[in-house]
């Protein structure tokens, strides 16, 4: 699929802004820099232009127009999420003995943040923007449209790239690892997110429709927080949904810190795993196969994810674009000792 192109061409010129807004360039000019000698009115109606076309002012305005910075923007939403940290690795060891620097923005998975550091890092003229998910607030989508460099969207596939995007279906592993736990003999099997975030939500959807494939979804056994996931959560979780479905046999965890916490509450509260309860995560971190018993997960490919982006922002930087602009690098399902249930 070819992506759509990004509109206007290039980064929209405070010509552009003026035009937008039915008013002269100056007064354009003098919102931006001087907002308090423009009325109210004024300031609304540059505003308003400037986030419709993802107008960003230029700090190096005075320079030759095609000098860029030799920077790769990477924006991510956690620097201490383990999962983050394996794609960023895969970004420094993909840039080699490049002349080229990685600059790291942190949004803390807000969407307001991400659209001031993409201003940030758009003034600065980057050679290219790496950034996390496809689900951009409509003002961050108009900045990467008309970011001038070359963007790739990581970590999911969608059908509407920016530029180019290399990652993997969140809805089809979450299909997968509630698909395997129907198979493996479970029947009330329940889901456990936290932080509900676009990704976990289409973890979510994918367990769903493996749970109605199989003619056993429960919406009862489904428990979920917007509360940040740690492994002690997910021990509360756990008893939560407990709580509420005492048949529950297995969970299917949104991620492994979760899963990690149900298998100590399962330990603390005497339950076998996997006879009594069956136990799956999502990212497959090191402790997934360390744990005893080693537990089920979904396995993403992070560090590769990282590395195959640089590699497709180097070469459209070079002018030699990739062939192809999406790339699906898969997921794989590794059934551990936590799901091999007896029959």
């Amino acid at each position: 699929m070819k992506p759509r192109a990004r509109r206007g061409g290039g980064r929209p010129t405070i010509a552009d802004v003026a035009l937008r807004a039915g008013v002269g360039a100056i007064t354009v000019s003098r919102a931006l820099r001087e907002p308090g000698r423009v009325s109210p009115e004024l300031r609304r109606l540059v505003a308003a232009a400037v986030a419709e076309l993802g107008y960003v002012p230029d700090r190096n305005a005075r320079a030759l127009a095609s000098a860029r910075a030799d920077v790769i923007g990477v924006l991510v939403p956690s620097l201490t999420n383990s999962v983050f940290a394996e794609v960023v690795r895969g970004i420094y060891d993909g840039l080699g003995d490049s002349h080229l620097q990685v600059q790291i923005g942190h949004t803390h998975y807000s969407g307001l943040e991400e659209e001031r550091l993409l201003q940030v890092f758009l003034s600065q003229r980057p050679s290219a923007l790496i950034v996390s998910g496809i689900d951009q607030t409509p003002a961050a989508r108009a900045l990467l449209e008309n970011a001038g460099c070359p963007v790739v969207q990581i970590m999911e596939t969608g059908p509407d790239p920016v530029d180019m995007m290399v990652g993997f279906s969140h809805f089809e592993g979450g299909r997968a690892a509630a698909r395997h736990l129907a198979e493996a003999g479970y029947r009330n099997i329940g889901f456990i997110g936290a932080r509900m975030d676009p990704r976990s939500k289409r973890r979510l959807a994918g367990y769903r429709a493996a749970m109605e494939d199989a003619g056993i979804f429960d919406p009862r056994l489904v428990t979920t927080t917007t509360v940040p996931s740690s492994v002690s959560l997910g021990r509360d979780l756990f008893r939560e949904a407990r709580a509420k479905m005492p048949a529950l046999d297995a969970v299917f965890c949104n991620n492994d810190d979760l899963a990690l916490g149900v298998l100590f509450e399962c330990h603390g509260a005497g339950l076998a795993v996997p006879s009594a309860v069956g136990i799956a995560g999502f990212n497959d971190l090191e402790m997934m196969e360390a744990a005893f018993p080693s537990i089920t997960s979904v396995r993403t490919h992070r560090y590769e994810i990282g590395r195959l982006a640089v590699s497709m922002a180097r070469a459209a930087i070079s002018g030699d674009r990739p062939p192809q602009p999406m790339v699906d690098i898969g997921f794989e399902l590794m059934p551990r000792e936590s799901t091999k249930r007896a029959r």
